[in-house]
């Protein structure tokens, strides 16, 4: 078990906050998470962390509307994803952290303030665009746990209203979460370090899902979008940062 020293302390609080994030949105705590902690533990401790934190919320969250989860939008997403993991690992081993996450946060700015000033958004039907943002969701959830964003950007151009939007994303990261952490165990990244930062933050992440729970179910309509741009924007600013 680690003692809580400064280190253990910003993780479990910036896990908390992730989580809140998460919880009120749907998306948007892998990012948050991986750059509030990486500086402090390394990218390589910071990314089987989140994954696991993730997984604990998405079960939650489930556990209690799982009756309202949309497989026929989460299904596809998951499997292309499954395609996605594998590239993802070998980015992680071998390609520069900070051309990913810039390129990615300069797109998520762009699209965020778009949706902000309120431009039209194309609408997204087609099946084959769901396979493509999976896949693309895939290799970044495997590498660097950003796939929620990519999610998101499929939830807005499909326009699903917020309940569907969040339950979507939960049902997409309570399948492809157990698929990352396979990865991660076959590459190696589950270290004593890890599981004890896991344990010790648990508290302090179940009473965020819990605040966030409560204070989403009274966000509807045009102010839930809102939100959910705001947060792709803070997303996208902290990949950059």
């Amino acid at each position: 078990m680690v003692s809580l020293d400064s280190t253990a302390i910003v993780v479990i609080l910036s896990l908390g906050v992730s989580a809140f994030i998460r919880s009120l949105v749907g998306f948007g705590d892998g990012v948050i998470a991986m750059g509030l902690i990486t500086g402090w533990v390394g990218l390589q401790t910071a990314t089987p962390l989140v994954a696991l934190i993730g997984t604990v919320i998405s079960s939650v969250i489930l556990a209690s509307q799982w009756q309202k989860l949309d497989l026929r939008t989460a299904l596809p997403l998951t499997l292309a994803t499954l395609v996605g993991i594998p590239f993802g690992l070998v980015l992680l081993k071998l390609a520069p952290e900070p051309i990913a996450r810039t390129a990615l946060g300069g797109l998520l700015i762009a699209y965020a303030l778009y949706g902000l000033l309120g431009l039209k958004l194309p609408v997204v039907r087609d099946d084959r665009a769901t396979h493509l943002f999976g896949f693309l969701a895939g290799i970044l959830g495997g590498s660097y746990n950003m796939h929620g964003s990519v999610v998101a950007i499929h939830g807005t151009l499909k326009q699903l209203d917020a309940e569907q939007f969040r339950l979507t994303l939960q049902g997409y990261f309570f399948f492809t979460s157990f698929l990352i952490l396979i990865g991660h165990a076959i590459a190696g990244l589950w270290t004593t370090q890890v599981w004890s930062l896991f344990i010790v933050s648990l508290p302090v992440v179940g009473l965020s899902i819990w605040i966030g729970d409560r204070i989403s179910r009274r966000i509807k309509g045009d102010r839930f979008s809102k939100l959910v741009f705001a947060v792709l924007l803070g997303v996208g600013l902290l990949s950059l940062v």
